[in-house]
């Protein structure tokens, strides 16, 4: 594990695992049936390690950076954003996860990360035995479903497609990156209060760095562009995992969107709900999550 970072997973092994586009960093631990447990943005891995160590007893973790986030690669991108498509970054974990030893799995993701999960369920269904989701509905779904509260609320998925360089130049470098971080991140309804000290160093450290902020602005990119072409070309197949869905009750999904609704028309067996909390459930409420993930992925 990096020097300058903190240690959030004491005990757990740290791994790079070369993939075939780049190198994914991460950390695995604990025992049991193997879950990979997916980011969002502009976060890292870090986000799970409140969660984590409550699951560690019952599964063995896989915490992973998707790439261009955090310690895993950022390979160059190309006119057609895919080499951050969320079938690229699908393919990786199901790469990593077969380093690791773990034919068939279960995954969590949060934001970007639970897109992630959504392709790797389609891409890779042999391997995925059970998929949870926090925070977010498909993304061609939503899209199709922006109206004012949301553009108003994400703006940053209008802002960050735009062709760079112009909105990595904006976000900056050190200091006026934070700045956004924090603006991005504190604005919801539990303001910066779910960040430990320790997780927001990570995450700070990671995005001082421009090659992340590229790469990131890339996942979105990609996200309005090949990702949504790969969704039509799915031809109305289904995730046939079961499927859990958590949001938050104070956040935007609650307000904009019809959550279950839209995870139906993407998925066969869906259930979940609404927790008292906002956008980041995993650092709001880690001891509901961890319950709920336990609960559906095994039943204990």
């Amino acid at each position: 594990m990096n020097a300058s970072r903190p240690d959030l997973f004491a005990g757990y092994r740290v791994f790079d695992l070369p993939t075939s586009g780049t190198t994914i960093h991460g950390v695995t631990g604990g025992a049991g049936p193997p879950l990979l447990l997916l980011h969002g943005y502009p976060q890292t891995h870090a986000l799970w390690h409140k969660v984590a160590g409550q699951l560690a007893d019952r599964f063995t973790i896989v915490a992973a950076d998707l790439r261009g986030y955090g310690d895993s690669g950022k390979p160059a991108t190309t006119a057609d954003h895919a080499p951050y498509s969320k079938r690229a970054m699908a393919l990786d974990m199901a790469e990593v996860m077969a380093a690791l030893g773990h034919e068939r799995f279960f995954v969590c993701g949060h934001d970007r990360g639970g897109r992630v999960a959504h392709r790797l369920a389609l891409d890779h269904a042999e391997r995925v035995a059970r998929i949870a989701v926090i925070d977010i509905a498909p993304t061609r779904e939503m899209y199709r479903g922006t109206g004012e509260a949301f553009a108003r609320a994400y703006a940053h998925w209008f802002y960050l497609i735009e062709p760079a360089p112009f909105p990595e130049r904006m976000i900056g470098r050190a200091e006026q990156a934070e700045e956004y971080w924090r603006k991005k991140c504190g604005s919801g309804s539990a303001g910066m209060s779910p960040f430990a000290p320790e997780a927001l160093a990570e995450y700070l450290r990671c995005f001082a760095d421009p090659a992340m902020v590229h790469a990131t602005c890339e996942d979105y990119r990609a996200a309005a562009t090949i990702d949504l072409r790969h969704d039509d070309e799915d031809g109305g197949r289904k995730v046939a995992a079961p499927l859990l869905a958590l949001w938050g009750r104070h956040g935007v999904i609650e307000r904009c969107f019809d959550c279950l609704a839209l995870w139906r028309e993407r998925a066969e067996d869906v259930q979940g709900e609404a927790l008292a909390g906002g956008h980041y459930l995993a650092e709001e409420l880690p001891d509901e999550v961890a319950r709920r993930l336990a609960d559906f992925m095994i039943g204990l």
